[in-house]
């Protein structure tokens, strides 16, 4: 963190110093075994501080999760351009989802959120909800083009986001998750990026609409 970036005030240096150690504890013991108490202190502060800023290790873990969100993204996801063509928009969307992906803290998390999944769903299942929310602007984009007549009326909106975002996250994520692999380097990303939007719009786009 650069020193023009970083927190000046006292509460927001020991928010910092908070979710810095709660990402070490996550990534190195997993959800069930870390606590508050450990956490507290690797971070320095009191259990007290840490309560102060998260009422719960539900909480603290899904700050994290949305944090890496949002340090992978310029700006929100820009909203649809009737004037311009649907390719370089959604190769911009696919580059800041990209950039997330390769994040090895956010995969990491990712790994002990789908294990939270299987022994406590419903918990998970509340924290996943919360970064859904983070890719309404892709649903929100492929309704404006479909309303403006250039992609396909089928699927909906929120299914064709689902379906560029899956073939994204087929190459570029649920293999690293599960099998272990390493992120892609940023050739094979450019170039996963570019074979999915492609197939997306070969797929969806309306004939003789530019793209």
């Amino acid at each position: 963190m650069s020193a023009d970036t970083r927190p000046t005030r006292l509460t927001d240096r020991k928010r910092a110093a908070i979710l810095a150690a709660a990402v070490t504890e996550f990534r190195s013991f997993g959800f069930a075994a870390t606590s508050m108490d450990r956490i507290a202190a690797t971070a320095e502060v009191s259990k007290r501080t840490v309560y102060n800023h998260f009422a719960s290790k539900d909480e603290l873990f899904t700050a994290i999760l949305l944090q890496l969100w949002e340090a992978s993204q310029d700006l929100d996801a820009p909203d649809y351009a009737p004037a311009q063509p649907l390719r370089p928009q959604l190769l911009g969307f696919a580059a800041r989802k990209m950039r997330l992906m390769a994040d090895e803290s956010f995969i990491d998390l990712s790994r002990v959120a789908i294990a939270e999944l299987v022994h406590a769903p419903e918990r998970a299942r509340a924290m996943m909800e919360r970064l859904a929310e983070k890719e309404e602007g892709l649903t929100a984009w492929m309704r404006a083009a479909q309303a403006d007549g250039r992609l396909r009326t089928l699927p909906s909106p929120a299914e064709a986001a689902h379906q560029l975002q899956g073939m994204l996250k087929a190459f570029a994520f649920w293999p690293q998750v599960a099998m272990g692999q390493a992120p892609l380097a940023p050739e094979a990303q450019q170039r996963l990026m570019e074979e999915c939007v492609d197939m997306f719009l070969a797929l969806n786009a309306r004939e003789h609409t530019p793209v």
